[in-house]
């Protein structure tokens, strides 16, 4: 059945709401690189950056070798950081499968026996994770990948193809959540690759799936690369490497001095959840499949962080309209949808005891540490809130980012910046 672009935008506008309610909320996602690549530890482009000859690249399939229970360990690993949904590279540029695939025999169950896909479905479910399967539009395996270019017939014969995999990805494991398609290459309109039909009929076999924009068109969520936040109308989810050169696995003593640290992942985290955005945060596992060793222990302290401090991330939060309206630079928000609760993201404690938030002209009925629970004795004074006699020592001991929770019975009332203003615009603004 063919459908026009507009009777799908048509369909997928109508429902788009319903389907991407759960991710409006989730705010955060582990994002997994695992594939042949892993075995060489030089990254994900290796076949490409290293101009493997294809047939001796594949040869690495002998060597594919995941450790019984690999899947389970990172869903694990996702539910203890907090994240609420993960997503897998079923496929990768590669073209190798990592399930037991019948349209693509350079696939895992006959390199290894494993279906890969099917572990990681199973452990999603078991820690409860929102299921997402990645899949590659481009392909350094198959024969047709680089001529469907120019030639119609390897065009047809290759989005046929593509379509097929996902057809088996979405029937073969049960209710997907996400299909998050990656590099449209080389082909540069979604009317090339009939991504309009694709997805239509893929959608029959998963009504409730959400797709990001990565088939040439817009679909219900955009994915920024290695980027914070988004200018965008759609929704969007910032998919971020874990330390800044590499999606796939490299080499865990060498990595690690450019790995993130727990504080730089709530950073992230809180810039996304004020914007509007989730935050899809990657490892890539070693060649057993094992999580990266240097990202364990900043994983876990953001996830204990999450227990205490979640609040301020999950949900729909947004950024006070106008300014930060910190302390400094060393402290953030994020605001509840109803716009009466701060959210304030405390990087650098303050060792005096005393605490100052300037450019707010109303104040809030109540402050308190939310890991703690502690209530903040506080006092507004020309439009500054000063929290006073603050515990000694940082209350948060997992990540040093402390939140203190402002409860207001109104939408409060700020002033941006009241001296800047005067020094520089001979007036007080309000914003």
């Amino acid at each position: 059945m063919l459908i026009s672009r507009r009777e799908y935008d048509e369909m997928t506008n109508a429902t788009r709401e319903e389907r991407m309610a759960w991710f409006k909320e989730a705010r955060l996602g582990m994002f997994i690189h695992y594939g042949l690549f892993s075995t060489l530890g030089t990254g994900e482009w290796s076949q490409v950056q290293e101009n493997y000859p294809p047939e001796e690249y594949a040869k690495l399939a002998e060597k594919f070798a995941p450790k019984e229970g690999c899947c389970d360990e990172w869903c694990a690993q996702a539910k203890r950081m907090g994240a609420k949904y993960a997503v897998m590279t079923t496929r990768h540029h590669e073209g190798f499968s990592l399930w037991d695939s019948k349209v693509n025999p350079y696939n895992s169950m006959n390199a290894c026996g494993r279906d890969l896909v099917r572990e990681f479905v199973d452990a999603c479910r078991k820690y409860d994770l929102k299921i997402g399967l990645y899949s590659s539009l481009m392909d350094w395996h198959h024969p047709d990948g680089g001529t469907c270019v120019y030639d119609q017939d390897a065009r047809r014969r290759f989005t046929d193809y593509i379509e097929e995999l996902n057809v088996e990805l979405l029937s073969n494991y049960g209710k997907i959540d996400i299909l998050w398609y990656d590099v449209a290459w080389p082909m540069e309109s979604s009317e090339s690759w009939n991504s309009v039909n694709r997805n239509y009929r893929l959608r029959q076999l998963q009504p409730h799936i959400i797709i990001n924009n990565r088939s040439r068109m817009p679909e219900d969520f955009h994915t920024p690369e290695e980027s914070l936040g988004s200018d965008s109308k759609y929704y969007w989810e910032a998919c971020m490497t874990f330390n800044g050169i590499s999606w796939g696995y490299i080499d865990s003593e060498q990595a690690k001095q450019y790995s993130y640290s727990s504080g730089q992942i709530l950073k992230m985290l809180r810039r996304c959840s004020a914007e509007g955005g989730n935050l899809l945060l990657n490892i890539g596992p070693t060649p057993d499949g094992s999580v990266p060793e240097e990202a364990k222990a900043p994983l876990d302290a953001v996830g204990a962080w999450m227990k205490e401090n979640g609040e301020a991330a999950y949900g729909k939060k947004y950024a006070i309209k106008g300014g930060e309206y910190g302390a400094n630079n060393v402290s953030q928000t994020t605001v509840s949808e109803d716009e009466k609760t701060v959210y304030v993201w405390n990087y650098s404690y303050p060792k005096n005891g005393t605490m100052t938030l300037g450019g707010y002209k109303t104040a809030p009925r109540r402050i308190t540490i939310m890991s703690t629970g502690e209530e903040v004795k506080f006092e507004l004074d020309r439009e500054r809130i000063i929290m006073r006699d603050l515990p000694e020592k940082c209350p948060d001991t997992h990540c040093g980012v402390t939140v203190f929770k402002m409860e207001f019975d109104e939408v409060p009332r700020y002033n941006f910046g009241p001296q800047y203003r005067q020094l520089h615009y001979g007036r007080n603004l309000e914003g």
